[in-house]
């Protein structure tokens, strides 16, 4: 089986070294803040959204796009419309920042648990499956396009 992607291994190493609650979620702040760099645009879509693109069960109400590129690998684009949702937002920009232009077989490697390595075992059940739930959608549009191939 593929491994994931280099760079979200690092990032997932990077947070299995934190082991304060508080200094995880200021990391995972600054994350979301980068939101805006992976919001979906309007050429890719507008709201109302297609509710094939929403996440289920997320309560920020995610949505997850997948552009194909020249090089065969997928570009990801999000949208979070809960403005509270700062989970669902650093886990779009991770998702992004480590999936985007990777070989599909290693995103579609990528499991819905590493959400628990990033957010933590204590993340609750109702957020943690929100976030796998992106985690899911963005490996699904992964292998959606290798079964294709």
């Amino acid at each position: 089986m593929a491994q994931i992607p280099d760079k979200l291994a690092e990032l997932v190493d990077d947070f299995s070294s934190i082991t304060d609650r508080n200094e995880r979620a200021e990391y995972l702040i600054e994350i979301a803040d980068r939101f805006p760099d992976v919001k979906v645009p309007p050429e890719i879509a507008t709201p109302p959204y297609d509710e094939r693109r929403r996440v289920p069960a997320c309560e920020s109400e995610a949505f997850v796009w997948a552009q194909e590129q020249p090089d065969g690998t997928l570009k990801y684009y999000f949208d979070v419309l809960n403005p509270q949702g700062l989970s669902a937002k650093a886990m779009s920009v991770i998702l992004d920042e480590t999936c985007s232009g990777q070989p599909l077989e290693r995103v579609a490697a990528v499991q819905p648990d590493i959400v628990l390595q990033i957010f933590g075992r204590e993340i609750s059940m109702g957020k943690g499956q929100g976030l796998m739930g992106i985690v899911t959608m963005v490996q699904g549009e992964a292998r959606k396009r290798l079964q294709r191939a």
